[in-house]
């Protein structure tokens, strides 16, 4: 997506600065969303390694209409890879923890504020960044979620968190997305994928009756946990028992479905997704395996910018509209 056409006045700019991408977003007095875009300019992908640059093009035709308009950022860029280190805040936080702690910076003719991450220290040591303002923006969205609800984001490094009247409580990462890259990309079970797809047999659509296979191999998996079962990722291609292309759906399967096995053991409510359409609906229906039933929320980036950006007193509470 990609527009600087503006409708309405404009009271905010929000900007959803993560690894591998950047999304903007122009903000009415409302809340409403009236202009968007994005570019490949993640932290870790930035042409030329200059923030600057990247943050003069992308927001600097909004500016030039509303002079002095605030700028708000969450995700990876208040990292220590990132352009503007966002110190993390502690568990519990919400809105108003986030908006108490942002980092404010000048930048050109106007401000940047900066949403920091979230810690624990116990049980176990975990940070987050970025989804914290998912999450607000999901409750924003839900506002029946705030009381109590377990929330998951899919990605790289899954999270589960805990909240309870509206603020993160509890969180933890699964680091699901990088090993299905890693075994996809550098170990012996993403070889049968890799030598199918060179000769040019390719999915194009998921093969869910073999990620639903995986799923049930990890669900049924018991005490033994995911290592023992990871090999028939292999195995099943050699006894012809699974489809070369089909392979890396299967080890999809294997790996959400032993997060799933180890997270819902100590869930009380029925968790709600976060995220991006496709991963969700993976998720989802390994849900569905496990007899657990799921909400969606779609997209919260925005809301979540929004949310915070009305705690800190950058933009005044109304309903939101994205």
């Amino acid at each position: 997506m990609a527009s600087d056409e503006t409708r309405g006045p404009i009271a905010l700019i929000g900007l959803d600065w993560g690894t591998s991408r950047l999304r903007a977003y122009l903000f009415d007095a409302a809340g409403t969303v009236i202009a968007a875009k994005a570019h490949p300019w993640g932290v870790l992908a930035m042409p030329d390694s200059d923030f600057g640059a990247a943050y003069a093009a992308i927001t600097g035709p909004w500016e030039k209409v509303a002079p002095g308009v605030a700028v708000i950022a969450a995700g990876m860029i208040g990292s220590t890879e990132g352009w503007v280190r966002a110190p993390y805040v502690p568990c519990p936080a919400g809105p108003r923890e986030l908006g108490a702690a942002l980092v404010e910076t000048k930048v050109g003719n106007g401000r940047l504020f900066v949403i920091p991450g979230v810690d624990q220290h116990a049980p176990q040591s975990d940070v987050m960044r970025g989804e914290e303002t998912q999450i607000a923006g999901a409750l924003a969205l839900r506002p029946e979620l705030a009381a109590g609800a377990t929330l998951i984001l899919p990605g790289t490094h899954a999270k589960w968190a805990a909240v309870h009247d509206g603020r993160i409580v509890s969180f933890t990462t699964y680091m699901t997305g990088e090993l299905f890259a890693l075994l996809r990309d550098h170990s012996i079970l993403g070889r049968p994928a890799r030598k199918a797809a060179a000769q040019g047999e390719t999915n194009r659509v998921v093969a869910w009756e073999a990620f639903d296979r995986g799923v049930a191999t990890a669900r049924d998996s018991g005490t033994r946990g995911i290592a023992p079962v990871l090999f028939g990722t292999r195995s099943l291609v050699l006894h012809e028992e699974l489809r070369a292309r089909d392979s890396l759906d299967y080890l999809s399967g294997l790996l959400i479905g032993d997060e799933l096995r180890s997270a819902l053991s100590g869930i009380p409510q029925q968790p709600a997704l976060i995220g991006e359409e496709a991963l969700c609906d993976r998720y989802a229906r390994a849900l569905q395996s496990f007899g657990a039933s799921v909400t969606i929320v779609p997209d919260s980036s925005a809301a979540g910018l929004w949310s915070v950006a009305c705690a800190a007193g950058l933009a005044a509470p109304a309903a939101t509209h994205v």
